[in-house]
């Protein structure tokens, strides 16, 4: 199906499938529908945060571009404006004021990718040459414009950073991101050994714990990632780069299984849901990618990526509950223009 900004389309992706200027991806299929059945999930009443404090990992060794946030007041005559009594302004007012601002890395804690998050470059014209695109076409420099554009093997300056003004994070803030979800609990097989699983480990865990992913469905993976953080106090050593279950986004046919599942989004407890670094590319490809279920995910599906999340408590209730659905309700901060953000995601049973 032909597009006003490609005429060639990813092999197996869903481009095209949601209209020509689709920017929601799978976020399509959370209908009325699914919201219900999310809803009927709820039978306690019981909530649990699925959000780590914004403060951890702590440092910067699991990404060095991500830095932990830096909490400040805000300034008012000059001054800190953090319990500030407004007497000093009018002797007749018993006003304190405290106000305070932060400078956040938006994907340092719990996190949503959004579609703008990963792209590739891609022959999207069929003519042999790869060009800078992102979900269902959109591209760098016209819809994802940072204050450099790297594109024909140079560095030029743009007129400022614009940020993505499609497939930004705010297009997921207005869908509101709630549905029912499913967990699936690697942590409970495998512990905490660094595990690459693949395709046959996913099923017989699935199959086990009696795990049925349906269309429109999120998609949770605890991995026990957040314990090891949590129990490092915001101190991570390198080891954190060799804790715990990752998904080998090599494996083709786990990469079909997200395709054929119908998942909205593949949500973890640990770094990049995937393993990095990826398993070496097939020696026989011209190309690859260096995130290989990134690209399947948010490039050719749609399919949100969340990381760093908290889900050990929760998915211990499941557990103890012989239950593995749950109601999500986890929206992103509406910041137009964002590529990712914090989330305070809640599981309601």
């Amino acid at each position: 199906m032909p597009n006003p900004r490609w005429k060639i389309r990813p092999a197996g992706s869903t481009w095209g499938d949601f209209g020509p200027d689709d920017q929601l991806g799978r976020l399509n299929l959370v209908t009325p529908e699914k919201v219900k059945q999310g809803v009927a999930e709820v039978r306690e009443g019981r909530s649990f945060c699925l959000s780590m404090p914004l403060d951890y990992p702590g440092g910067s060794i699991l990404n060095p571009r991500r830095n932990p946030p830096v909490l400040s007041p805000t300034q008012r005559h000059g001054k800190p404006n953090m319990t500030y009594p407004l007497s000093r302004d009018d002797p007749k007012l018993v006003d304190v004021v405290c106000d305070d601002q932060v400078l956040l890395t938006l994907q340092y804690s719990t996190q949503w990718d959004s579609l703008a998050h990963v792209g590739q470059e891609f022959d999207v014209d069929g003519d042999g040459k790869r060009e800078t695109v992102f979900y269902n076409g959109f591209r760098a420099g016209e819809h994802i414009v940072g204050p450099v554009d790297y594109r024909g093997g140079k560095e030029t300056p743009t007129e400022g950073h614009k940020g993505a003004t499609r497939l930004g994070i705010e297009n997921m803030a207005r869908s509101c991101v709630q549905g029912r979800a499913v967990m699936i609990d690697l942590a409970a097989h495998f512990g905490r050994a660094r595990r690459m699983v693949g395709y046959e480990d996913l099923m017989m865990v699935m199959e086990k714990d009696n795990v049925t992913v349906e269309q429109g469905d999120f998609v949770c993976l605890r991995t026990g990632f957040d314990q090891v953080l949590l129990e490092f106090d915001r101190k991570p050593d390198e080891s954190v780069h060799d804790i715990c279950a990752v998904l080998d986004g090599r494996d083709a046919r786990l990469q079909q299984c997200v395709t054929d599942s119908g998942a909205v989004a593949l949500i973890s407890d640990n770094y990049a849901v995937e393993g990095i670094p990826s398993r070496p590319c097939d020696e026989h490809a011209d190309h690859c990618a260096a995130l290989p279920l990134h690209a399947h995910c948010l490039f050719k599906l749609g399919v949100y990526l969340g990381e760093i999340w908290y889900l050990s408590e929760l998915a211990d209730w499941l557990r103890a509950n012989k239950r593995n659905r749950f109601l999500l309700t986890a929206p992103p901060l509406r910041l137009p223009g964002a590529v990712g953000s914090p989330a305070t995601p809640v599981g309601t049973v």
